[in-house]
């Protein structure tokens, strides 16, 4: 009997420890019992707040009606923008204060505007904007696109949308290939000076063969490069021979074609000369 009443005695003696130590230890190392680290979050917590409250005053204060815009400043004086393309431009771009004034959407605007090439914008304190215009400073015509928008070439070889009434010659070329016409005109109009006239005209096929419109309404068919026979070669022998040759047939000539590697072609304005019989005269000049 001594030795049963003893031994639950014992056994709950045992267990208590092992169930209550454990959790007062578990209690004692979690996140509210230690006050170093909640005072770091507490810290944290607090310097967030007030970097968000921070901005949120800064962003409030650059949107009040209190910087406005007053004025647009033109620096470069426009050739070809009107003064109503450049009002109608700013007021469609510049939106917000001096401060929130997107100033690439303002360029990009103004970069729209036919005949403008580059725009810069800045901010001038404490209520105005600067702007600088590069205008476009076109030199030849472009064929019309399937659009029908009229299209020109500048200095730089880029094809551009605008209208304008100035004498200029007429490229014709594929796409990306302006810069080419551009750089090959300059070198058939110094070859032609001996002649007299002027080139009016230039177009380059797919193929990339050259025809050439001079203003005495005569066409130059160059066609391609030739290995055998230079396409700069080819015309330079047709201009040292052209005016004795023109002046010996007396006849309005519409096409010269040099696609031939020892000669040319003619093709006249009225083709029924060629019909015409020849005369005695010139009969007895040919014996």
């Amino acid at each position: 009997m001594a030795d049963a009443t003893t031994r639950p005695a014992s056994i709950r003696s045992a267990r208590r420890p092992a169930a209550v130590g454990p959790a007062r230890a578990g209690v004692e190392r979690g996140l509210w019992h230690r006050p170093a680290l909640l005072n770091l979050i507490s810290d944290l917590l607090t310097l967030g707040a007030a970097v968000a409250l921070g901005w949120a005053l800064v962003i409030w204060f650059v949107s009040r009606p209190l910087f406005p815009l007053r004025e647009l400043v033109v620096l470069t004086e426009p050739d070809q923008v009107t003064e109503e393309q450049l009002e109608y431009a700013a007021r469609l771009a510049v939106q917000g204060n001096f401060f929130t004034v997107d100033l690439e959407g303002v360029k990009q605007t103004f970069e729209k505007l036919p005949w403008v090439r580059k725009a810069e914008v800045r901010r001038r304190w404490p209520d105005a904007l600067e702007l600088r215009l590069e205008e476009h400073d076109a030199v030849a015509y472009w064929t019309v696109s399937e659009s029908g928008e009229a299209r020109l070439v500048n200095r730089q070889g880029e094809v551009f949308v605008a209208a304008s009434n100035a004498d200029m010659p007429q490229f014709d070329g594929p796409q990306g290939s302006a810069s080419w016409l551009l750089a090959r005109h300059a070198e058939f109009s110094n070859m032609l000076q001996p002649l007299g006239v002027r080139l009016v005209g230039l177009a380059l096929s797919a193929r990339e063969a050259w025809q050439l419109q001079l203003d005495n309404g005569l066409t130059i068919v160059l066609g391609r490069e030739q290995d055998k026979s230079p396409l700069m070669d080819r015309l330079r022998r047709f201009i040292a021979v052209w005016p004795r040759v023109h002046e010996q047939i007396d006849i309005d000539i519409k096409t010269a074609d040099l696609r031939y590697a020892s000669g040319f072609a003619l093709t006249p304005v009225d083709a029924s000369v060629l019909q015409q019989p020849v005369a005695p005269a010139a009969r007895k000049g040919r014996k």
